[in-house]
């Protein structure tokens, strides 16, 4: 509460030998406040909603299941990204050719305008195998599957890549 010294007349005189009137002093009591700021915080973390963690749904397969049971993808709507270290991205359509003529480079900048053409030619077919190696982060395997997000591409999957591959990577690397 506050309080206020009114002690004191209220006659002021001036001159010699008149004693100063004392000052007045104020002093106001927060405990009220500080009761009131603790009723506050208390409501507000009891009302609030904690946010939830964002995560993505992945469906993975089941490992068990046969060659012949796999459904087969049609060539002309594959379209396989292979990630490397250092940010780049290997990419190929339909079946890599076995002198490697269709096997390409690019980096993450590009890699939309790609994925936005396949898709435009292969209409509703259009399957993504994404295959990283093992020198490439986690970083730039999210990064691939923000741009199927993005992309709106509703099939993809994660396979291992082949030996193949994994060399045809490191040599265009290694120039």
């Amino acid at each position: 509460m506050a309080e206020m010294d009114t002690s004191g007349s209220g006659k002021h005189k001036k001159g010699p030998g008149v004693k100063k009137g004392k000052k007045l002093s104020t002093k106001v009591d927060l405990t009220p406040m500080v009761d009131l700021g603790f009723l506050l915080i208390t409501f507000f973390v009891f009302t609030t909603t904690m946010s939830q963690p964002v995560a993505m749904r992945l469906a993975l397969p089941d490992d068990k299941v046969k060659d012949e049971d796999q459904n087969k993808i049609k060539q002309s709507g594959a379209l396989t990204l292979l990630l490397g270290k250092n940010n780049n991205v290997f990419y190929y359509e339909g079946e890599l050719a076995p002198d490697a003529s269709n096997f390409k480079s690019s980096n993450f900048k590009d890699i939309r305008d790609e994925i936005q053409h396949k898709k435009q030619q292969a209409d509703t077919n259009l399957v993504v195998v994404i295959k990283p190696n093992n020198e490439s982060n986690y970083k730039n395997f999210i990064d691939i599957l923000d741009e199927m997000r993005i992309n709106v591409v509703k099939r993809y999957a994660v396979v291992d890549i082949s030996d193949v591959e994994d060399q045809l990577i490191k040599k265009t690397e290694g120039e």
